[in-house]
């Protein structure tokens, strides 16, 4: 908010005379700019904060000048605060397209009719303050057009005295900045996970590793510890706290940045359960959430982090949807031939995850744009959670849809392809390769700042009857390679101090372009882009699993031996 000068600081001010002294104006010089709103696009210097006029009424409308209030596509409206309540004593052809009123319906009304339950109640005392001061005001306020409709308005106020001093109007032009003002809280929103992605960045590769270091020393531990319950419980137990810590860490970096889905086989009905406890925290007391899982489902070949995330971005509209209270339905299905048709899906089969609620529903309008990014359907907010829902499950290659009517309710479905049956094949020594017919075990050069991680997968390795190298950095590891015969480089991506993982690897191709590449990471935002000359990296997420390590490490020595 901004205001002008009081009655008493205009003389100091350059004065703009009109109609040979019919009227006269106080130049804002600068004064009167403080909304998101500049209509000249800098500050005003010579245009009127207030003005003096030799003659009162609105009976004279024969001039040029009327036709240009009308004419205008900016809102204008005069009151007139020398009768009760300060009415409406004018409004002009654009503020009726602005507000849905007809004439009939505003004359003769203070404009308080067009502010509804979420104008800021503050910014209305500061405009009544500087109206009661008889000063300019510039705000933004949230108002209402006739339809109930929110748009944010930007209100420009200036005074209008009689030759004698006496305030005898106040003019007002209005301009609705609704567009500017989600343009402006969404690019907000863009720079805030932008900051909490970079903090985000900047723990996750460390803490990825202390992880990964606990969670292997346990996975190893456990294999020790064999079958013996009370030895091997309590280490499961802190691998599931670790796991679940990992997790957490990559929850917060996907909220912030967008990241590289790792898709796993899931089973969705184990997953509904096992988040379900997350679920009722996020529902609350006033909201039930009933599970109706198909037995038997089949598994899908998703990112289970990101459905979870997705599941809970849902479940949290349809709470919102009912501020009463309700019940949230969450289950699973086989999705049928004609759903598939009218998704417009691929041939072949496909289950669902779905999310019902008893709320408010969407009307058509709504319901079409609800999918949009920085579109919301709850007022005033940030609009993305739809928006990443859609965006996870396009990627998954499948299908986000959504049945809803107004007073009913509404369905959300994650529609996913079910995972093809995975193929049994052993680990460890890989027939075909040429270290196989040196008669030598394959060889992995292992590539880790990190000493603790970098043993750690030293040690899995080795009990997978590979034969390992390993290097602190890019540089030690090219020096290996010049002398060393390695079948597969498995590298981190982050090495502070030299050469990364990304410059390793496009060396590495550029001596060795058939050498298989295995790389880990704890963060993994946009990491093809970020210079490698292989679009298609084989990234394994810290913190990873023993097996998860020893599939991928098999995975990418059939792919060079198909090759």
């Amino acid at each position: 908010m901004a205001t002008g000068s009081d009655k008493e600081d205009h003389l100091s001010k350059p004065l703009d005379m009109q109609g040979n002294g019919q009227s006269v104006g106080v130049q804002a010089v600068g004064e009167v700019e403080g909304n998101a709103v500049t209509p000249t696009g800098g500050p005003g210097v010579n245009h009127w904060q207030a003005g003096y006029i030799g003659r009162r009424g609105l009976d004279e409308r024969s001039n040029i000048f009327f036709a240009a209030v009308e004419m205008t596509r900016m809102p204008m409206i005069i009151t007139d605060p020398n009768q009760d309540d300060n009415p409406i004593v004018f409004a002009n052809g654009a503020f009726f397209d602005l507000t849905g009123y007809e004439e009939k319906d505003v004359i003769g009304r203070n404009c308080r009719f067009l502010q509804g339950p979420d104008t800021d109640r503050g910014t209305v005392a500061e405009v009544r303050n500087a109206l009661r001061e008889q000063r300019a005001v510039a705000v933004d306020l949230l108002n209402y057009k006739a339809d109930g409709e929110p748009f944010w308005n930007a209100l420009f106020i200036g005074p209008i005295f009689g030759q004698d001093g006496k305030l005898l109007y106040f003019f007002a032009s209005q301009m609705d900045v609704t567009e500017r003002r989600s343009t402006l809280e969404s690019n907000l929103q863009a720079q805030k996970m932008e900051a909490i992605g970079q903090l985000s960045a900047g723990m996750a590769h460390d803490f990825n590793n202390l992880l990964q270091v606990i969670n292997g020393n346990l996975e190893l531990a456990l294999l020790s510890a064999g079958k013996t319950p009370a030895a091997a419980e309590p280490i499961r137990r802190a691998q599931r706290a670790t796991l679940q810590a990992g997790k957490l860490t990559q929850q917060l970096l996907s909220f912030a940045r967008k990241q590289r889905l790792e898709h796993k086989r899931v089973s969705l009905n184990a997953l509904v359960v096992d988040f379900s406890d997350m679920l009722v925290r996020t529902l609350g007391d006033k909201v039930e959430l009933r599970l109706d899982l198909r037995p038997g489902l089949p598994s899908c070949s998703i990112d289970p982090t990101y459905l979870e995330m997705a599941l809970l971005n849902v479940v949290i509209n349809a709470r919102d949807a009912m501020p009463q209270g309700g019940v949230v339905t969450v289950g699973t299905a086989v999705v049928e031939e004609a759903r598939r048709l009218a998704n417009r899906l691929p041939p072949g089969e496909y289950v669902a995850i779905s999310i019902q609620d008893g709320g408010e529903g969407m009307p058509p309008d709504v319901l079409k744009r609800a999918t949009e990014p920085f579109f919301t359907t709850k007022g005033l907010g940030t609009g993305l959670g739809l928006a990443m829902v859609h965006g996870f499950v396009q990627q998954s290659q499948g299908r986000l849809d959504i049945d809803s009517e107004p007073g009913r309710g509404t369905q959300v479905r994650m529609i996913f392809p079910v995972a093809q049956q995975p193929r049994h094949e052993d680990g460890g020594l890989e027939p075909g390769t040429d270290a196989h017919e040196a008669g030598r075990k394959c060889r992995i050069l292992v590539v880790e700042d990190n000493e603790d991680v970098r043993e750690l997968a030293e040690a899995m390795l080795a009990a997978a009857d590979y034969d390992v190298l390993s290097a602190p950095s890019g540089e030690r590891a090219l020096e290996l390679l010049e002398t060393e015969k390695v079948d597969l480089l498995f590298t981190d991506v982050i090495m502070p101090g030299g050469m990364n993982g990304l410059q390793l690897i496009e060396q590495v191709h550029a001596s060795k372009p058939s050498m298989p590449v295995l790389v880990t990471t704890g963060y993994m935002d946009e990491l093809p882009a970020r210079g490698a000359r292989d679009k298609s990296l084989d990234v394994l997420a810290k913190p990873y699993q023993h097996q998860d390590l020893l599939d991928r490490v098999h995975a990418a020595l059939r792919a060079r031996r198909a090759a």
